[in-house]
């Protein structure tokens, strides 16, 4: 293997949104370096189980129940 192609794994500090502090291993930084984060699992919708509302106000699904809304997929 050669050397020296691999970037240097040390030990950081990541702050979540909230202000609680872990150490890692990272290649991002400088040894002791501390990376803060903007949104975390914390703070995401994703993760948190945020609303997500569909907010539409003739926009297109509006113009596709225009289009499509007297179409029935089941026989008659």
């Amino acid at each position: 293997m050669k050397a020296e192609t691999h970037p240097d794994y040390h030990m950081i500090k990541v702050q979540m949104t909230d202000g609680t502090v872990f150490e890692t291993r990272s290649t991002w930084g400088k040894e002791g370096d501390t990376m803060q984060l903007d949104i975390d699992p914390l703070a995401h919708p994703a993760w948190t189980g945020g609303r997500g509302q569909m907010l539409d106000q003739g926009g297109q699904v509006a113009r596709f129940n225009k289009r499509f809304g007297g179409l029935s997929l089941g026989k008659k």
